[in-house]
């Protein structure tokens, strides 16, 4: 469909959003293209340049309700051409997801196709905006005149946790399996499971402290016992050229190299506005640089599996992740270049794993209440292993074994917590509000929800019901199983907020209440008690209450109102304001036309409600 593109502006650094904040378009458009050199420098420079970008621009007063829409050429497989032409672009779409799930309705990710010629100095980019700011999706990509947007579809080839009979010989007998991170507890795990149930008699196991790391002797021993004939556990950076070239060297001529397991990553969490550079480059070496450095050397080699470990993070955009999502979509990118030239090739990305193993380890219990509040349940090493013969049996570049709560899920988005797009098609009447004009009255009709809960109450009342109603979102993003471990004065710092759960606090308001809350709110309101009183001057106009703000004596008060001269009525301005009050609610003639006497009858006729407003001076 068509529409009006409102008034729209290029950026390109983070330079150009302060000069664009002073005429300040309602969308800003940022084109992210590769240069075609597919590594990972390359990778860093444009990641860190968008990241600049979406820096500037969400702090920028001037951009607080506009629209940045981030153009991507071929940096995802939509349509039928399934190859992914820019992995750069692709892990710009990581990052920019992650920021978009920190900063709900503000962020679009628009993937052009390769050679289409579509640019921001071009004309047909208008149509394009107006047609993908319609569709009310996040996420878009655009081939000819069809608009796609990604969703996660149930895997029907791999029905549920195969009976390994039903594996294809995937590994070899007779070759060598190298696995990355091999001396992690996920690479352990999967060792014993090549070895125990695929038949893989032969293994080269890596990491960087290699025969040094915590119980690698020992593992080693244990394969040998489960049927391994050759164990190698070898110390090698996988982030350095030349180490893996002499690694790949190393292989047995006799067991020469016939599948990689690529599981080796870091993490190094934060939200979009405190990632740099150096976070990037620290997370992207055994993920980016590392798949480049296997993918290139083991080309010519005559592999039947080359299996890297992903994340949903990449795909989900999990907050406070944006390095690591980038670095993940990345590596979807490279199964999916693989696959379209010939190549083995397949990017599992992966859901939560139970606490034991290696990268969920640090997760505390906030992390693991957000993660299962988002109907994302952890992964059990058995059922782990089972889904990773599942994964090998699906003709795919990209597989998503994630366990999943969908009726959490759909509880979820219904409160308000919003649900990510990609899971939409999972889970039925669960699509997030349209954006653009849905957004507004999707928006509206929470706050709503919220103002007729308030009505009808005194001012206490409304506050402590805000009040209970902040401390529930409280509870709930601090994993607490009710409110009454959050105190109403407990600053948020002292309670355990970190800038994720500030973020995320924001959020979960913000889609309750339909208010456009600053990324600063916890901040700035520091207390539960304090965040509700701002509420609740946002949520109810003009602090009209519908009783009185102090506990009245409703005989007493109306004597003093019925002995009240109407002269000092008049004199205090109140009583143009009385006489549409006896008018409207009464029904009685207006006060001019009867005499003194009955002034004071129909003042004294007045229910409290009315009384109250008049004193306060309400018009």
């Amino acid at each position: 469909g068509s529409g009006m593109v409102p008034s729209w502006g290029p950026v390109a650094t983070a330079g150009d959003v302060a000069a664009l904040a002073v005429d300040a378009p309602a969308v800003a458009v940022l084109e992210a293209y590769g240069d075609g050199a597919d590594d990972a420098d390359e990778v860093l420079a444009l990641t860190g340049r968008v990241l600049g970008v979406l820096q500037a621009w969400l702090v920028a007063p001037a951009f607080e309700s506009g629209t940045l829409v981030v153009v991507t050429r071929g940096a995802v497989p939509a349509g039928g051409d399934a190859d992914v032409t820019d992995p750069a672009g692709a892990a710009v779409w990581g990052l920019v997801r992650a920021a978009q799930t920190e900063n709900p309705d503000r962020i679009i990710l628009l993937d052009t196709a390769a050679g289409s010629g579509l640019d921001v100095t071009g004309v047909e980019m208008e149509p394009v905006l107006a047609a993908v700011l319609a569709t009310g999706e996040s996420q878009v990509a655009v081939r000819g005149t069809v608009l796609s947007a990604p969703r996660l579809v149930r895997d029907t080839t791999g029905a549920a946790v195969p009976d390994i009979s039903d594996v294809p010989a995937a590994f070899d007998s007779e070759g060598t399996v190298l696995v990355t991170g091999g001396t992690g507890s996920l690479g352990a795990l999967l060792a014993r499971h090549l070895v125990a149930e695929h038949g893989v008699r032969h293994l080269v196991l890596v990491s960087r402290r290699g025969p040094e790391a915590e119980g690698a002797r020992e593992l080693a021993a244990e394969l040998g016992e489960l049927g391994a004939e050759s164990v190698a556990v070898t110390a090698c950076d996988v982030a350095d050229r030349d180490a893996v070239a002499a690694l790949l060297g190393s292989v047995s001529a006799q067991h020469p190299l016939t599948g990689v397991v690529h599981t080796a990553g870091v993490l190094d969490d934060g939200v979009i506005g405190t990632l740099t550079p150096e976070r990037l480059a620290y997370v992207f070496g055994p993920k980016v640089t590392a798949v480049g450095h296997l993918d290139e050397l083991t080309r010519d080699m005559d592999l039947s599996v080359f299996a890297v470990f992903s994340s949903a993070s990449g795909l989900i955009g999990a907050a406070g992740q944006g390095n690591y999502a980038a670095a993940n979509a990345y590596l979807d990118a490279v199964a999916h270049r693989r696959r379209a030239a010939g190549l083995p090739g397949v990017s599992l990305a992966w859901g939560l794993w139970e606490q034991s193993t290696g990268l969920t380890a640090h997760l505390g219990e906030v992390d693991q209440a957000r993660m299962s509040r988002g109907g994302v349940l952890p992964i059990a090493p058995a059922e782990g292993m089972g889904l990773f013969d599942a994964a090998l049996r699906v003709p795919a570049a990209l597989v998503v074994p994630i366990k999943l709560d969908l009726r959490r899920l759909r509880a979820d988005a219904v409160a308000g917590g919003g649900l990510p797009g990609l899971l939409g098609g999972l889970v039925q009447g669960g699509r997030r509000r349209a954006r653009a004009g849905d957004r507004q009255a999707g928006a509206g009709d929470s706050g709503g929800g919220l103002a007729a809960r308030l009505a009808g109450l005194t001012s206490q009342e409304q506050e402590a019901l805000l009040l209970d109603f902040v401390r529930g979102h409280v509870a709930m993003v601090l994993g607490h199983a009710g409110i009454a471990k959050v105190g109403a004065e407990t600053a948020f710092k002292d309670a355990g907020f970190d800038s994720l759960t500030s973020v995320e606090l924001r959020n979960r308001l913000r889609g309750a209440t339909g208010l456009k809350l600053a990324a600063t709110i916890v901040f700035d309101y520091p207390s539960p008690l304090a965040l509700a009183r701002y509420l609740h001057r946002e949520v109810v106009p003009d602090g009209v209450t519908a009783g009185p703000d102090v506990d009245v004596d409703e005989a007493r008060l109306r004597r003093g109102l019925a002995s009240l001269p109407l002269a000092r009525l008049r004199a205090a301005g109140l009583l143009d304001a009385l006489v549409r009050l006896v008018e409207l609610n009464d029904h009685e003639p207006p006060i001019g036309m009867v005499d003194d006497a009955d002034d004071e009858t129909a003042i004294a006729d007045l229910n409290v409600d009315g009384l109250v407003q008049l004193a306060l001076g309400d018009k």
